[in-house]
């Protein structure tokens, strides 16, 4: 806690803490020091990635590949390539959320840049073939970035065995400070900045560094890489439980995603007929947490785009829940939560 507040409050030292959060970070990921940059928050690390490698590549060429199922920040920045010039493919996914490599491999042209595929699916948990999309970007010379803003904390990740060229995170998402991300951008790939001001990160992100936030991701990413396996063990076991039981006393439950390549805490059940958003109120009623989609979008009534596009119906995409399980929750929790779900989607029932 000592070394923290001098981090922070004295001037001298705060370059220190930045190295120091710099070589936590590098280290849970399997990467170089000088490979990490911080910005404000995960959406910042995917605007940077993207838009700062189609800039500083554009000589090269103008096509990039993504999925249907990515994050906003990915498929606005993506939206906002192509009306500057840019070809971007969007692919599709299976039922259960997974890309093709086959087609991953057939839309690649000479022109193509950069594949941008999401780790972790922050809707339905569904996790990508990364390895193999790594393998097929380092055959064809493409740069490849993954937006792990939801698999780091929660899965081991390797970048030198996976072949990522660059890789977005969020603090908060491994219980650091909310307002704080990092990019990690493997030595040698050329990315332009895309704000100008100051000279911070090595030229490549201008403003002033939130230093506090930073100590705290690196502090947080370490005890996340320290304690991953009984973390994950114990997520597991609750997913587990709570997807048994809804199974059990909810039979004409849809579990969405794939049912084993999936992260850890993630459960993202559909209830046919049943209004999602009636269901997060009643939920709330009884102090549970809990989202009809992605939490970036929670303002919105439509259906989500993850949802349909692994080709649910509307009836049950407008019934999805998305539930998170975390560090402080237990068997009990898993058991209130069910047993609130049976009594109240019954109670809807009754009332339709």
């Amino acid at each position: 806690m000592e070394m923290l507040l001098l981090y922070i409050t004295n001037g001298r030292e705060a370059k220190r803490g930045l190295e120091h959060a710099r070589g936590q970070v590098a280290t849970a990921i399997g990467a170089e020091t000088k490979e990490i940059y911080f910005t404000a928050c995960g959406s910042e690390s995917d605007n940077l990635a993207l838009k700062g490698v189609a800039y500083a590549n554009r000589q090269k060429g103008n096509h990039i590949i993504t999925t249907k199922i990515e994050h906003p920040a990915i498929l606005q920045t993506c939206q906002t390539l192509e009306k500057q010039g840019y070809e971007v493919t969007y692919l599709n996914v299976d039922e259960q959320g997974m890309i093709s490599l086959q087609e991953l491999e057939k839309a690649i042209k000479p022109t193509t840049i950069l594949i941008s595929v999401m780790f972790a699916n922050n809707e339905i948990g569904t996790t990508q073939p990364i390895e193999g999309i790594g393998k097929i970007a380092k055959k064809h010379g493409i740069l490849f970035h993954t937006d792990s803003v939801q698999a780091v904390g929660n899965v081991a990740i390797d970048v030198q065995k996976l072949q990522i060229d660059l890789l977005s995170m969020s603090a908060h998402k491994f219980y650091g400070p909310k307002g704080v991300g990092a990019l990690y951008v493997r030595e040698g790939v050329a990315f332009d900045r895309i704000q100008d001001g100051g000279h911070q990160e090595k030229n490549k992100r201008a403003g002033t560094e939130n230093v506090a936030g930073i100590v705290g991701l690196g502090k947080a990413i370490e005890l996340a890489t320290q304690n991953l396996i009984p973390y994950c063990q114990k997520l597991e076991e609750l997913k587990k439980q709570y997807i048994r039981q809804i199974k059990e006393k909810l039979p004409e439950a849809k579990l969405n995603g794939h049912p084993e390549k999936r992260l850890p805490g993630n459960v993202n059940f559909s209830f046919p007929h049943i209004d999602g958003q009636e269901l997060l109120l009643a939920l709330d009623r009884r102090g549970i947490c809990a989202s009809t989609g992605s939490a970036c979008s929670s303002g919105s009534l439509n259906p989500s785009h993850v949802l349909l596009a692994i080709g649910l119906p509307r009836e049950y995409a407008e019934g999805a829940l998305r539930v998170s399980i975390g560090e402080e929750n237990t068997k009990e929790d898993i058991t209130f939560l069910v047993d609130s779900l049976v009594e109240i989607i019954t109670q809807m029932k009754k009332l339709n």
